[in-house]
């Protein structure tokens, strides 16, 4: 497991020190935007599709979170996006494995429903959790996580969608997106954080693989009630994608396909940022 937080991690594709480039203006609170990479692993494979649908093989885990880390990435992420009993012992194998090999934060999210499963994939390698389903079904989870490993261990995964039926205009959900809660978003998030949650990512079902942008309107609103970092989510296709969203109120921004695919590298899009004025490693 890394011993570097999230706020002091470097790889060996950085770039710049803690301070950016010199002439690189500092962002409020001097903390460099994080640039992470997602991996939704399904049976030991990375998978990809759109707004979570027609799942497409995309490479070994481990490789690829090898590659990412020699690009300068600064966490990585995985969500097990079958999250189901015989997909179990594989991903705490490819956790394992990936620990091993990358040294910066790694993320694990996906049927995550104890502390107890907390537990082992931190012997595993995982430095946080994402918890999705199971904090909503059960919220006491988010306390209970927070209280044994400390809030920076967990990440609220919010998956979101837009609707008329709540206050908010975005309503969270659940099994990949398919099915709407009865929880508006924003309440969530709030509540999420009161109980301990100490990052939120959060992902735009309507915007994910899409390419046409992050859901500019739900990461500021969530920045606008939020006390805790917030990593932008779901609809990169480009460049120019990544630093409305830090403008918007990102502190950390993910994306999947177009790294899995080539379509650009990490260190792409630090100097997208850097360029536009955002401190990056």
């Amino acid at each position: 497991m890394s011993t570097a937080g999230s706020g002091d991690a470097t790889g060996p594709g950085d770039a710049a020190g803690p301070g950016g480039l010199p002439g690189t203006p500092t962002r409020e609170g001097g903390v460099a935007v994080r640039v992470i990479p997602c991996l939704d692993v399904q049976g030991g494979r990375v998978v990809k599709g759109v707004n979570f649908l027609d799942l497409q093989d995309a490479g070994d885990p481990v490789e690829l979170a090898a590659r990412y880390y020699a690009q300068g990435a600064d966490e990585l992420t995985f969500l097990d996006v079958g999250a189901t009993v015989e997909n179990r012992a594989t991903m705490y194998d490819t956790v394992t494995r990936t620990a091993e090999q990358v040294f910066i934060p790694l993320t694990v999210g996906g049927g995550i429903r104890s502390v107890g499963d907390v537990a082992r994939l931190q012997q595993c390698g995982a430095d946080k959790v994402g918890v999705n389903s199971a904090a909503i079904a059960r919220p006491e989870l988010v306390g209970e996580i927070a209280d044994r490993f400390g809030a920076q261990a967990v990440v609220l995964s919010l998956d979101v969608k837009r609707s008329d039926r709540m206050p908010s205009g975005f309503v969270v959900t659940t099994h990949g997106g398919r099915t709407e809660s009865d929880l508006d978003a924003l309440a969530w998030a709030r509540e999420a954080v009161e109980r301990g949650a100490g990052e939120l990512l959060v992902n735009s079902i309507d915007a994910d693989g899409t390419k046409s942008g992050f859901d500019l309107e739900l990461v500021a609103a969530v920045r606008a009630i939020a006390s805790v970092p917030v990593i932008a989510s779901g609809g990169a296709g480009n460049l120019d994608h990544f630093a409305p969203a830090v403008e918007a109120g990102a502190d950390a921004v993910l994306a999947a396909s177009v790294f899995h695919r080539g379509e650009m590298t990490i260190g792409d899009v630090k100097t997208a940022l850097r360029a536009a004025g955002q401190l990056v490693r």
